[in-house]
């Protein structure tokens, strides 16, 4: 059962339940306590009551772990704190009970270096954390350094990229409502900087994001946000405009301004709080198991010397009836 719940939960479908392996890891929870109890092999040796006590801590943890765990991606644009708004793609246990909204940070700006041909290599996003005396400290995420907060673990991804901050303005100038558009994950689609936003009463407004980064695909380069410039071209029925930061162009119902070009990352998200003592329970496994071998060995010598001895010993009556036969 346990076999075909891994199968069928493998890469976490949308569709299948958590309880397809919750289910045959508390049945073989009480098979584990069934045998520790009953079986004098398992509890009258130390080394042997240790690691069967080790499996079965493993088994109820992993089980504890996915009716409490909590993954999905956000996308954060540089200058923003983390919001539960901002939240997508989310999976969670159905006891999930964490803290997610005492966590905190605002994003800054990030690097990611890149090899000849776009070869990926580390990512450094910088954030900036409450210190707990009323201020910030700066921290450093990466693919492999998470940062860790209430238990939530943050690591970066490859999904990241640009958004131009745009401000929405009635016919007098005042300004309606400011946000950013995510254009898609950069490098990746350099190609299809574009995406589109449909004002209140107004028409469809298609973007296109002309980028200035320094990239170049047979040279290792680093993407900083910090040194690329972007030209927006904005096309609202069929009308075709170019705007730098601070320009704005009017249309149907209002005028759009182009505010300034910024980053945005994609973080994953990852939630269990059985993790530190998952390594501490599998660590006692496997040294309970190491005493019970050693302890085996060293009741039941190999006895090489005592083999030699009989060796020689039958070597010698060999001889022995040889000579007679000859006689």
């Amino acid at each position: 059962m346990l076999a075909v719940g891994a199968a069928l939960s493998y890469d976490n479908p949308a569709d299948t339940s958590i309880w397809v392996l919750v289910v045959p890891m508390l049945l073989l929870a009480i098979n584990l306590v069934a045998a520790i109890i009953s079986n004098p092999r398992i509890n009258r040796r130390g080394g042997l009551l240790v690691f069967h006590i080790g499996l079965l801590s493993i088994v109820l943890l992993v089980a504890i772990g996915r009716l409490t765990y909590m993954e999905g991606h956000v996308e954060i644009i540089s200058g923003s704190e983390l919001s539960r708004d901002l939240l997508s793609e989310v999976r969670s246990g159905p006891l999930h009970d964490g803290a997610f909204d005492d966590v905190k940070f605002v994003q800054g700006p990030y690097t990611v270096e890149y090899r000849p041909q776009m070869m990926r290599g580390l990512t450094h996003s910088y954030v900036a954390i409450p210190d707990g005396q009323g201020g910030w400290s700066e921290a450093v995420v990466g693919d492999d350094r998470p940062l860790v907060l209430e238990g939530y673990r943050f690591y970066t991804t490859f999904n990241k990229g640009f958004a131009p901050i745009l401000s929405w303005l009635d016919e007098d100038g005042q300004v309606i409502e400011t946000g950013a558009i995510h254009m898609p994950s950069y490098p990746l689609f350099d190609f299809k900087q574009s995406n589109s936003w449909t004002p209140q009463g107004g028409d469809e407004i298609k973007f296109w994001l002309q980028l200035e980064t320094g990239l170049k695909v047979e040279e290792a380069w680093v993407l900083d946000g910090r040194n690329a410039t972007g030209t927006l071209v904005v096309n609202v029925a069929g009308n075709r405009t170019e705007l730098q930061p601070g320009q704005s162009v009017k249309m149907a119902g209002g005028s759009l301004r182009y505010e300034r070009l910024t980053t945005w990352m994609g973080y994953k998200l990852f939630y269990d709080p059985t993790l530190q003592w998952l390594f501490m329970a599998a660590f006692i496994t496997i040294a309970g198991l190491g005493v019970h071998f050693w302890r085996k060995i060293s009741a039941e010598p190999l006895g090489l010397d005592n083999a030699s001895g009989s060796k020689n010993n039958r070597a010698k009556d060999s001889v022995a009836t040889s000579n007679s036969v000859a006689v």
